[in-house]
């Protein structure tokens, strides 16, 4: 019984040491720019060794990216709560809604770092490989929401990866207006306009 605990107080100790490292490079990031810094000052002002930092982040652009690594899972689980009558591209539309509340809750943290995001092309690549990542774990919840272990034809995949394509291109317009314009508008504008062709 004192294992199963100690470990999970293990695991939301190494969380919240986490966040702490990843909140420092934000900020280090966001006053000196990413290209500038390296590994060794984000844990010099950690207060921690370059060893300690690169265990829980092994790059810098992880650092930033963490976060996002958990996004693809959400949406999955999401698909799969959605109701079982409801059509792919709806589900798609509504998994993504607990993003666009993040975006809601913290507009001025979310909107700084899609700017950080969007301006550094080290970080642009890194987000698109992690969030191709996605689209495969996207994939398998629509398969399961039609019955099936896994996909049996490409539609799940490639529904998966428009829904992706959307959420970047609504975020993209939502960071260049400055977060003037609304994201739940914005992501039903793209849905809209793949869902009438």
């Amino acid at each position: 019984m004192a294992g199963p605990a100690r470990s999970s107080t293990r695991d939301i100790a190494r969380a919240a040491v986490r966040a702490e490292l990843a909140q420092v490079a934000f900020e280090l990031f966001r006053r000196e720019g990413f290209e500038r810094v390296t590994v060794n000052e984000l844990a010099a002002a950690a207060g921690v060794s370059r060893s300690t930092f690169l265990r829980y982040f092994g790059s810098k652009e992880d650092a930033v990216l963490g976060a996002v690594d958990a996004q693809g899972e959400q949406i999955a689980e999401a698909v799969r709560a959605r109701p079982a009558a409801e059509d792919d591209w709806t589900a798609l539309r509504r998994a993504l809604d607990p993003i666009v509340e993040h975006h809601r809750r913290d507009p001025a943290g979310t909107l700084t770092l899609s700017r950080l995001i969007m301006q550094t092309p080290a970080l642009c690549a890194r987000s698109q490989e992690k969030q191709n990542g996605w689209r495969p774990v996207i994939a398998q919840a629509l398969a399961e929401r039609s019955g099936a272990a896994e996909p049996t034809t490409l539609a799940p995949l490639v529904r998966a990866a428009a829904a992706v394509i959307c959420l970047n291109i609504a975020v993209n317009h939502w960071t260049a207006a400055e977060g003037g314009l609304v994201l739940d508008d914005l992501l039903d504008e793209t849905f809209a306009a793949l869902a009438s062709h």
